[in-house]
């Protein structure tokens, strides 16, 4: 994002000013001017001519309008050769299946996916962006005083737009919420800390997408990636293809067969935050039944699920340190790209999903989707049977700064010694 475009972000809000009867279309684009990321307002597609133009005459010389206007057309990513089965041979053919994916609902705490404009230019470099640097949040208020009601909250390292500043305080607008926030506590302008609290990100649009361990077609094939899942983008240097973060390290996979975006964490208003916390509190409630039911059926008995003399105890209890006790049992076992199998083979999403079916808990086959399960949990807070998610992979934290996951087709299902060895997107509190 280039200083043209956050140009045309306070160009926006003239624009609305102006445009009393603007359209729904103009409307939601200005709103998203508003937040300051205004890649959203250049490949939208959705604001008239008009309320363009407008915008534009009320701050901009005829040069940078042109920048701006040149740089309004989207980027669209179509796939029509999607990789198969039948392009596999072996082993590789009977791994590539498509994986389900459980309908999940949206967390408000989670990072939000934006457009893009340029891969070179991947935040803002203007004054008007502010980073939150708290203990935890941030309280928005309606007025710039701490008496005034509290209209929603800013998690650290959440980002927001700068609109004024009155006594020590700032006017900001950040997702749903626009009030007034300390200025201590905000960081303003600091290109580097910007790009640090971003994530610059590669879903997958193919049903099978092969991550390669060099930016060609003749390179060894690392994996194979579902449809849907997201990726840490860690090189864009190479035309044409992009470095991506994976379970198996670092690999290239074709522009062709990927969306990207940068997503940030926005600020959360009071009936946002209500209204997850509710949900939450339904769905641990909901899960230790399903556990507790799951269980008791099960105590009595110990099912023999391994092959030859290998055997495991059926799961017990309802708690996180019970997850683990099961999901332990099954280190050793194989590696299986679409797998949800504990002793014949599972990948890292179908591990996790495997286990906690034992205990009557339904989860989703997809280390995206997992992120968004159960509740959301402070990294620092970790607890034995948490779901701890990175970029295309998933594990169990087992406690003592340790993970069990179903790591690569080399190791299998393992034990991890540093549950930080890579970065942590998500950590889900299930039970």
């Amino acid at each position: 994002m280039n200083k043209y475009a956050l140009r045309l972000a306070a160009c926006a809000l003239v624009g609305a000013m102006t445009l009393e009867s603007a359209s729904v279309s103009v409307a939601a684009t200005v709103n998203a001017g508003v937040t300051g990321y205004t890649s959203n307002i250049l490949v939208a597609g959705a604001m008239p001519t008009a309320g363009v133009s407008l915008a534009l005459s009320q701050c901009m010389s005829d040069t940078e309008k042109a920048v701006i206007l040149a740089k309004a057309q989207p980027e669209i990513i179509e796939n029509d050769t999607p990789v198969v089965a039948s392009e596999y041979e072996g082993e590789e053919a009977a791994e590539v299946s498509a994986l389900s994916e459980d309908s999940v609902s949206e967390n408000s705490l989670d990072p939000v996916a934006l457009d893009y404009v340029e891969p070179e230019e991947t935040v803002a470099d203007s004054p008007q962006i502010a980073v939150a640097q708290v203990t935890n949040s941030l309280n928005i208020r309606a007025e710039a005083n701490e008496d005034a009601e509290v209209l929603g909250k800013l998690y650290n390292e959440g980002v927001a737009t700068v609109l004024g500043e009155e006594n020590g305080w700032y006017l900001i607008t950040s997702g749903s919420v626009t009030g007034y926030a300390k200025a201590e506590y905000l960081v303003v302008g600091d290109l580097a800390l910007i790009n640090s609290v971003s994530r610059r990100v590669a879903t997958v649009n193919t049903d099978a997408l092969r991550l390669r361990e060099q930016p060609n077609t003749d390179s060894k094939i690392l994996t194979v990636i579902p449809r849907d899942e997201d990726l840490t983008v860690t090189d864009e240097s190479v035309d044409g293809w992009i470095g991506v973060s994976v379970e198996e390290g670092t690999g290239y996979v074709s522009t062709d067969y990927v969306t990207l975006s940068t997503e940030y964490t926005y600020a959360e208003s009071k009936e946002e935050e209500a209204a997850r916390l509710a949900q939450e509190e339904r769905e641990r409630k909901e899960a230790a039944a399903a556990a507790a039911a799951a269980t008791s059926k099960s105590s009595s008995s110990s099912k023999k699920k391994g092959t030859g003399a290998q055997s495991y105890s059926s799961p017990s209890g309802s708690s996180g340190q019970d997850v683990v006790d099961f999901a332990v049992q099954f280190v050793g076992n194989p590696y299986k790209y679409g797998g949800t199998s504990l002793t014949k083979g599972a990948d890292c999403s179908g591990f996790v999903m495997a286990v906690y079916k034992e205990f009557g808990i339904s989860l989703p086959h997809s280390s995206r989707s997992l992120r968004k399960v159960g509740s959301a949990v402070d990294k620092s807070d970790m607890q034995p049977g948490d779901i701890v998610c990175y970029s295309g992979h998933a594990a169990i934290y087992i406690g003592g700064g340790k993970i069990v996951h179903a790591s690569t087709k080399k190791t299998g299902i393992k034990i991890g010694n540093d549950v930080n060895y890579k970065r942590i997107l998500a950590v889900r509190r299930i039970l």
